[in-house]
């Protein structure tokens, strides 16, 4: 029988799985003192990576309106030393 998981681990597997579920803003991650850096990281990340999609399917019109939520992950990021993507680029085929 697995281990039970404490209520920190359950948010960290939730907010990697789903950072919005979790967070209201990328600030609210850099807030959360009971995340390590890396943690932090992780889920920006994940963030950045789901912020991206969402940049691609406003750009064809599927969404719309909201300010880029790529460039408040991104400052986030980089408000915790993070690296950064060098190419802002995101298609519908990776990348």
């Amino acid at each position: 029988m697995p281990a039970a998981q404490s209520p920190r681990s359950k948010k960290l597997a939730a907010a990697l799985s789903d950072p919005r579920g979790v967070f209201n803003t990328p600030d609210d991650v850099l807030r959360e003192a009971k995340l390590s850096r890396e943690a932090k990281l992780l889920i920006l990340h994940q963030w950045e990576h789901d912020a991206r999609g969402l940049a691609v399917a406003e750009e064809e019109g599927m969404t719309g309106g909201e300010e880029s939520l790529l460039s408040r992950v991104r400052r986030a990021i980089a408000a915790l030393g993070g690296p950064t993507p060098i190419s802002s680029a995101y298609t519908k085929h990776g990348g």
